[in-house]
């Protein structure tokens, strides 16, 4: 699972969502890494984002998993009419799920652009070193291919 803000405190929303997650029903927040904080993909001009993963587990099915993390979401005043990769108060992304392959009309997993993005593949080493990405390979060589060039981990969680 992958966490992010860039909106409203993005520590306090991190960590928010990371609390919301804790109360889905028939699921466990497993781990979590450190925050980390990275420059946005997205439109110029936004602020940095901050950046986590969790291992959760859970016995939800991955599109009713979807649906609860995009409800977490709209209560954290998500809106997603504005541009793609735009400023956002909580990102909740279902990275991977287990070692399955899922590509439906709302999900595709193990997520599009894990492979990637410094900030998802960092922290998930941090959970996970030695991970083999379904259709993607192992960790440690998309962490060589992926530089940590302006990924920034935030010890004891804000700065």
């Amino acid at each position: 699972m992958g966490l992010g803000s860039n909106l409203d405190d993005p520590v306090r929303q991190v960590r928010a969502g990371l609390a919301a997650l804790t109360a889905l029903e028939q699921t466990e927040l497993a781990a979590c890494s450190q925050l980390y904080r990275s420059a946005p993909m997205g439109p110029p001009g936004q602020p940095d984002y901050i950046n986590a993963v969790a291992r959760l587990h859970t016995r939800l099915a991955p599109e009713t998993l979807l649906d609860a993390l995009q409800a977490i979401e709209a209560r954290a005043g998500r809106d997603r009419s504005g541009e793609r990769w735009g400023p956002r108060t909580l990102d909740l992304d279902i990275l991977l799920y287990t070692d399955r392959r899922i590509d439906s009309a709302r999900l595709q997993v193990p997520h599009p652009g894990i492979a990637a993005r410094n900030f998802v593949l960092y922290p998930l080493a941090e959970l996970a070193p030695d991970l083999d990405i379904p259709g993607l390979g192992p960790l440690p060589a998309l962490l060589t291919r992926c530089p940590p060039e302006g990924l920034e981990r935030l010890v004891g969680g804000s700065k």
